[in-house]
């Protein structure tokens, strides 16, 4: 475990009442006394225990690309950052004002193929979708570990390499959105954002470490993130070189290594996660830039700076990078256990 620094260490006592709350919370779903209801479709469930950037959105990418040749499968989300409220359906009018950042880019992938949908009452979201779409069969649902109301049929709990929950607090020392006893719920575990280099001991000895808070026969599985091959913000392959890195995601650092890995970046500009750009942003973006050097973004970026970049007529001086998780050698494993616990149910 990691030294805490004096600000978070005097933060400890407002972390053990922040932790003692979610227990209390759990305590009352676990009792019954506050119900999880039963939706039309079977569930699984995506989440953490920490805060943002732990690889939610490839991993639900993943499953809907798995699922949706054989099932019907619509994802549901809560649609962070949206400005709409309520049930909200995505569709060609549909924008990441109206739906979310992520939500939207899970539309942008799969189109028609996969039902998408946000909606802060995901019990009333998944009836919603079952009174539009009665044939969908699977809901996958987004970052929706501590969202208890939905009874789930999986529940996966993903767990980032590089701030892994066995070594965080609650809130507000640390970035644990409950204690660390609450990863006993997963059904599954998923080690997110590994080193393509990691080995069998390591793997043994993050093992070790999860299963001391969730239950014994839980399976672990590792993965790395992919990235793929730069595009154009019109979906083409582009040759990159000199670039300059945007991004608006909950931690940048990966995604800006993997570019200093292989590009001669120019410049970088962080903004908050679901940062919402303006079309001043994308004059300060442009200024100043070479002929020689692409504007490089995450996908999640791009969503949403793409409308603002094709008004300013500049699409063509900015790429993407897409990504998505990579089980490498336990992909089969992996594949196995999820469709035997999942597949089977439909």
């Amino acid at each position: 475990m990691k030294e805490l620094p004096p600000i978070k260490k005097a933060l400890l006592p407002l972390s053990w009442i922040y932790g003692f709350v979610t227990d209390v919370r759990n305590i009352l779903f676990d009792t019954g006394i506050l119900s999880s209801q039963k939706v039309p479709q079977k569930v699984i469930a995506v989440g953490n225990l920490t805060v943002g950037g732990t690889g939610k959105t490839p991993v639900i990418e993943y499953l809907a690309s798995l699922f949706s040749n054989h099932v019907p499968t619509a994802i549901l989300s809560r649609g962070y950052g949206r400005r709409t409220r309520g049930y909200v359906e995505a569709g060609g009018s549909a924008t990441p004002d109206t739906i979310g950042d992520e939500p939207f880019q899970f539309f942008a992938r799969f189109g028609e193929t996969v039902n998408v949908a946000v909606c802060e009452k995901r019990v009333e979201g998944a009836f919603k979708i079952h009174q539009k779409h009665p044939g969908i069969k699977l809901l996958l649902l987004d970052d929706a570990f501590q969202h208890r109301a939905i009874r789930r049929d999986v529940n996966i709990l993903l767990n980032d390499y590089n701030r892994p929950f066995y070594e965080d607090h609650p809130f507000p020392a640390g970035r644990l959105r409950e204690r660390r006893h609450g990863a006993r719920r997963a059904d599954a575990v998923i080690v997110t954002k590994c080193p393509a280099t990691l080995d069998a001991g390591e793997k043994e000895a993050i093992s070790l470490r999860i299963r001391r808070y969730t239950r014994r026969s839980t399976p672990i599985f590792f993965a790395t993130t992919r990235y793929g091959i730069p595009l154009s913000y019109e979906g083409a392959p582009v040759q990159l070189k000199n670039v300059k890195m945007a991004a608006g995601i909950a931690n940048p650092a990966p995604f800006a290594a993997y570019l200093g890995a292989r590009f001669s970046v120019t410049d970088m500009r962080v903004f908050r996660d679901h940062y919402n750009y303006t079309a001043s942003d994308v004059e300060d973006l442009i200024k100043n830039l070479k002929n020689d050097t692409f504007v490089v973004t995450t996908e999640k970026d791009m969503v949403k700076l793409k409308p603002l970049v094709v008004a300013r007529g500049c699409a063509d001086r900015f790429a993407y990078i897409p990504v998505s998780v990579d089980f490498g050698d336990g992909e089969p494993a992996f594949v196995q256990w999820v469709t035997s616990q999942a597949g089977n149910r439909f």
